[in-house]
């Protein structure tokens, strides 16, 4: 007997996009899903067989926007212009542990220090499948500059993207405005001309590499969009005025297929007035994105705060699901459509044959009740149960 073989059990299964009631069989080889049956048949003999009774089976989550470097609990500027790589890479490993045992099976870094997510990312054993960026880049003294990715102008811009392609990125990190977790920053205004950020994705396109835009103010967004990035991370619509679409960028947006990074934000006591202000119209232009057609992603951008443990992800897609999305959607925004952003929706995202055998068993079902994601029953990483 092949004993990479196994079969899991359950009532239901959410598979990236539809729930499907009723007795589900996930048949696994080798780490790879060979069949869902769905009539109830036995297990291929000799297949030795998990049975999750009433529980939902799921994609395993995906972080499309996590950084593992960060330490909820801590300073990040100075962590990370004072610790050694040895320290940085152990509590990345921590973070990602974290990640699995909440159901998250992939997680996309968008910004470590030193390539170390790379290093990470070789390891495998008891972590989540990582999509690293490397040092985001930044103009100098910008937006997460302690990273170290500083670079300005046309040829600097263009170096830095060649230099993490040569280090063996799986996407570029590009910070088109400034943001809340930099001294100094201003989120609202653009770090980036449309020309430098052309530079950027034309030299990523060139390379072989997709390329996302952190971009919080609406001049950096429009800028990302008009330059051909393939995502816009937080996607905030910052303005002199407040937090205000645009419909125009928006519109262009869901015609070029651009990917929305929506890193949930809650209000919280405590919160500065002007912070709390942005709140309500964050989540009404997430949601109007959503239903204009724009491929809205739930992520947590976790590690920022002590509000962002790295396994808040189902915590965050139940509130995703409150404010801008159906609970189904909301699923598979962190699933298939999550899979997609990160360039891996060829073998992520879904249960489907052919897929990898990364899944998520839950208590209840989600797509009725969304809490029910944050009752993790099993978690399955490659075909193999996760400790926990």
């Amino acid at each position: 007997m092949n004993d990479l073989r196994s079969a899991i059990r359950a009532n239901r299964l959410f598979d990236g996009g539809t729930l499907w009631e009723g007795p589900v069989m996930v048949l696994v080889d080798d780490g790879k899903i060979t069949d869902v049956d769905r009539t109830g048949a036995a297990p291929p003999d000799g297949v030795s067989v998990t049975d999750l009774g009433d529980a939902t089976l799921l994609p395993g989550l995906v972080d499309a926007h996590t950084h593992l470097a960060f330490d909820p609990q801590g300073h990040t500027e100075t962590q990370m212009l004072g610790d050694d790589d040895a320290k940085v890479l152990a509590r990345m490993r921590k973070h990602a542990q974290q990640a699995l045992q909440a159901g998250v099976t992939t997680v996309r870094d968008l910004g470590d220090r030193g390539y170390l997510a790379l290093q990470l990312r070789q390891e495998r054993q008891e972590l989540p499948h990582i999509v690293a960026s490397g040092p985001p880049i930044t103009r100098t003294g910008g937006h997460c500059f302690y990273l170290g990715g500083e670079a300005d102008g046309l040829k600097e811009i263009a170096a830095a993207v060649a230099d993490r392609a040569r280090h063996g990125v799986d996407l570029i990190k590009i910070m088109a405005t400034g943001g809340m977790s930099t001294v100094g920053s201003d989120p609202g205004a653009a770090q980036y001309t449309v020309a430098e950020l052309r530079t950027a994705v034309q030299t990523a396109h060139e390379l072989g590499l997709p390329i996302t835009a952190h971009a919080h103010g609406t001049s950096g967004i429009a800028a990302a969009v008009a330059a051909g990035a393939d995502g816009v991370e937080h996607c905030t619509f910052i303005t002199r005025d407040g937090v205000q679409p645009d419909e125009q960028i928006v519109d262009a947006i869901a015609a070029a297929g651009v990917f929305v990074g929506c890193t949930v934000v809650r209000p919280r006591v405590g919160m500065p007035a002007e912070v709390l202000a942005t709140i309500e119209p964050y989540w009404q232009s997430q949601a109007a994105m959503h239903a204009r057609g724009v491929r809205v992603v739930c992520c947590t951008d976790a590690g920022i705060n002590p509000h962002k443990p790295h396994d808040i992800l189902p915590s965050d897609v139940a509130y995703f699901a409150s404010q801008a999305a159906p609970n189904s959607a909301a699923l598979a925004s962190v699933t298939s459509l999550a899979a997609d952003a990160c360039g891996l929706g060829h073998r992520k995202g879904r249960i489907a044959a052919d897929y990898d055998a990364d899944m998520l068993a839950v208590s209840g079902n989600p797509v009725h009740d969304i809490t029910a994601i944050q009752k993790v029953r099993a978690v399955f990483r490659a075909g193999q149960p996760v400790n926990r």
